[in-house]
């Protein structure tokens, strides 16, 4: 259901800013500028130094090119005098738990990037070790760990600065950015064998034979959780890189970050917009990723291992390539991580050794260029970047560089399916977006029940409907030039006490706009509702505003109680500023009533020219001869003080029997009130069964 309401909040709303076109960076004249690491070899494999920006062609999804920026950075393997440490990872922790809301990281990739002094780093190598326990079993672990070990002890020099990350239940910095290798050794140290997390999986053989059995609903139901669980850890996975490389972007040359994993397994292109998101930011960065698949070298038997042998028949039908097919799903996103960030994937392999030579060969010389696209739209696409060298004596020569970026995307360019992606993870998200300013009020009326449900007068088994109503302000909605309406997005959860959703809301708003200066003086309500038991349970809702891509969300507590025993039972109290002609049609709403629905202020300010409307329920009262005895009043207290009380309505009827609820609406003018914050107490009082009950709650009256 929706509304437009007069509004009572005065504070005028932020404008969201929009992200900058990663992977571009702000240079300090103001000039947008996409950067490339280039790397150039000769037949042999040797860096080809001496090179000029004239001797560069670059393009851009096939057009031309202008070399504005261009360096060659050499790594020289002798320590720098007195070179220091580097603290560029502290607090990091903190940022990825925050990367999980959308707003996060729209924030801080909207602001400035932080100013660093890269004097210490000159001939520095800089290299980021990612550890993925989430993924790898203990024996995993154990051999990254043994070679990078190996690594640090016999062929870390003094130019390279070294990190040691992992990322498990939360990602955890063992070490920051260090040229000692004590330091570093500890660090390994410190992550031990047993840090493997990850499940011991079937073999890829058993899952290959056993693939067929999955034709049974029920084996497809445990491959659809499964599936469910590994799309989850992806999103946390890609968070997690996306955020080492943001923190990673103000040093102005090429970065590598080599990553252990055990693979990440994918379903289609359900994490498109994470991998997406997170290449992006490397590239935005100039981190290229080293993916290393941790699991090395693994054999896949058609007809199964001797542990879980084949029926056979998958020998002849083709079955057992499933787990070829398996083995490939689980590599590749680390190869995509890699080729789209101009670095390099390990897979299949046991000596990782390898990878550690590959970084500090690509990081020895390379060129820096920075170019001006000439494509200024933000349309969110994939630019190819294409990088040759322009001299017929040089023809054979390789050129190493990524392959492209995507472009910043501003709104208007998203697609369906990425704008519901966007709700979803503002949803589920710790700290989500508060762009867009909402209230959400919920209350809890009780659903008729089953005839002997009914007939039972202590209740237990009871159903209740709980209304959930949002108001955004009509100031915090932009509307487009010429928009003759503008449209919002809701998507909202209810979970009980386990985090299990047990109920959903999602609907798109479209109001009429009447210009930005009509909506700005009134409310967007919506409202709509679920069913629950009694119980605890948290509502999450997400708004959206599609002009301009504004997210807002509220998060509150829902208590619905257990209506058992002697006590009164009293439901919710609904303090409302406006009826409306309710839509046609069956609700179980009980707000609706005769055509006419009464609207919650949920920001509970009132004007002094408004009637406030009081409605509430008392179920099963005891009863005499058939007939209760209920008498009610409400009183208006102000600083502990009196002013205002309504006369004793007293009720004898019972007006729901199925729900066996005797109700009650009152009206009150609020021009009687002088401005200022009020109690209003609920006295009711069952005459028969002697029982009393006084819900309160608190308002604003505004001149």
């Amino acid at each position: 259901m929706l509304a437009l309401a007069a509004g009572a909040i005065a504070p005028s709303a932020q404008q969201q800013q929009q992200p900058p076109d990663t992977p571009r960076f702000e240079s300090s004249a103001g000039v947008t500028i996409v950067s490339v690491d280039v790397v150039v070899r000769d037949a042999a494999g040797n860096v080809v130094r001496g090179l000029t920006a004239k001797d560069f062609v670059v393009s851009e999804d096939g057009k031309p090119q202008t070399i504005s920026t261009f360096s060659f950075q050499e790594i020289s393997e002798a320590a720098p005098a007195g070179a220091p440490d580097i603290q560029l990872l502290d607090g990091l922790e903190d940022k990825v738990r925050a990367e999980a809301a959308r707003a996060a990281s729209a924030t801080s990739a909207a602001a400035p990037a932080p100013t660093t002094d890269t004097t210490s780093l000159n001939n520095r190598r800089m290299l980021t070790m990612v550890f993925d326990v989430s993924s790898m079993q203990p024996e995993d672990v154990q051999r990254a760990v043994v070679d990078a070990r190996d690594w640090v002890g016999t062929k870390m020099t003094g130019a390279d600065l070294v990190a040691i990350i992992t990322i498990g239940s939360r990602l955890n910095v063992l070490t920051d950015f260090t040229s000692s290798k004590e330091d570093a050794l500890g660090a390994l140290q410190a992550l031990a064998y047993n840090e493997g997390t990850e499940v011991d999986p079937q073999a890829v053989a058993t899952a290959a034979t056993e693939a067929e059995a999955a034709e049974s609903a029920e084996a497809s139901s445990a491959t659809t959780e499964a599936d469910a669980f590994q799309e989850f850890n992806n999103d946390v996975r890609l968070r997690a890189l996306k955020t080492v490389c943001q923190e990673l972007t103000p040093i102005q040359q090429k970065k590598a970050l080599l990553y252990f994993s055990a693979g990440m397994r994918r379903s289609g292109d359900d994490n498109q917009i994470e991998l997406r998101s997170a290449t992006s930011t490397c590239n935005r960065g100039n981190v290229s990723i080293y993916a290393v698949d941790t699991r090395g070298l693994q054999a896949v038997s058609a007809g199964g291992s001797a542990a879980n042998r084949g029926n056979g028949r998958s020998l002849l039908t083709g079955g057992g390539m499933r787990g070829f097919q398996q083995l490939n799903q689980t590599q590749e996103t680390l190869t995509t991580l890699s080729a789209d960030t101009g670095g390099r994937s390990f897979t299949d392999s046991n000596d990782f050794g390898e990878a550690f030579a590959r970084v500090q060969n690509d990081l020895a010389a390379y060129y820096l260029l920075g170019y001006t696209s000439t494509n200024p739209a933000r349309d969110g696409r994939f630019r190819r970047i294409q990088v040759r060298v322009n001299r017929p004596d040089l023809k054979s020569l390789r050129v190493e560089s990524r392959p492209g970026y995507y472009a910043g995307r501003s709104f208007a360019n998203t697609n369906n399916r990425d704008r519901e992606a966007l709700l979803d993870d503002q949803l589920s998200a710790a700290v989500s977006s508060t762009d867009v300013p909402l209230v959400v009020g919920t209350g809890y009326f009780r659903q008729p029940g089953t005839p002997a449900e009914r007939g039972n007068p202590r209740g237990g088994n009871d159903r209740f409907y709980v209304p959930i109503a949002l108001a955004v302000p009509g100031f915090a909605v932009p509307v487009a030039d010429k928009a003759t309406e503008v449209q919002l997005d809701v998507k909202g959860e209810v979970r009980d006490e386990q985090g299990r959703v047990i109920g959903r809301l999602r609907e798109t708003i479209k109001v009429p706009s009447g210009g930005a200066e009509t909506l700005a003086g009134r409310q967007v309500f919506y409202q709509s509702g679920v069913t629950l038991p009694p119980g605890r349970f948290i509502v999450k809702v997400v708004v959206r505003e599609n002009t301009g891509g504004s997210i807002g969300s509220f998060e509150a507590p829902i208590f619905v109680p257990q209506m058992t025993g002697p006590s009164m039972k009293v439901s919710s109290v609904v303090m409302s500023t406006q009826v409306q002609k309710a839509a046609g049609g069956r609700t179980e709403n009980p707000l609706v009533r005769d055509g006419v629905q009464l609207l919650p202020n949920l920001t509970r300010a009132v004007g002094r020219n408004q009637k406030v409307y009081f409605y509430y329920e008392v179920y099963d009262p005891a009863v005499a001869e058939q007939r209760p005895d209920l008498r009610t009043s409400l009183a208006f207290y102000r600083g502990g003080v009196k002013v205002f009380e309504t006369p004793v309505v007293d009720r004898t009827t019972i007006d729901e029997p199925n729900r066996r609820a005797v109700i009650f609406q009152f009206e009150v003018p609020a021009e009687q009130f002088k401005p200022g914050t009020y109690t209003c107490q609920i006295n009711i009082i069952d005459s028969i069964a002697s029982t009393v009950a006084f819900p309160r709650l608190t308002f604003v009256v505004m001149e």
